[in-house]
């Protein structure tokens, strides 16, 4: 099964409450396999939490379980959003030809 431009075992996590910690969506997601790294993104002017995520987990299996179980599963009083993160393309990203 092809998973086009997404990586298996990477999990975007979004809708997080601004005060879910990494060691507590870690903890949370845990439970389903061996991760290995877990990043709250933050505004780089004031540190704050944008409200999402990634979760790496080591098997794609673990990642597959962890997506099926917690999408739309609420934590820390938000519903969150689990679905695999988009393999991130390098370059530009200010546009292109006119």
């Amino acid at each position: 099964m092809s998973m086009g431009g997404r990586e298996p075992g990477k999990l975007f996590v979004g809708g997080l409450n601004f005060s879910t910690t990494e060691s507590a969506l870690g903890e949370t997601f845990g439970q389903f396999g061996s991760i290995s790294e877990c990043k709250i993104i933050t505004d780089r002017e004031t540190g704050r939490s944008r409200g999402f995520g990634f979760i790496t987990f080591d098997s794609p299996d673990a990642a597959a379980a962890a997506r099926s179980a917690m999408h739309e599963q609420e934590l820390d009083g938000r519903t969150i959003r689990v679905d695999y993160a988009n393999k991130r393309e390098y370059g530009g990203g200010f546009g292109g030809r006119r």
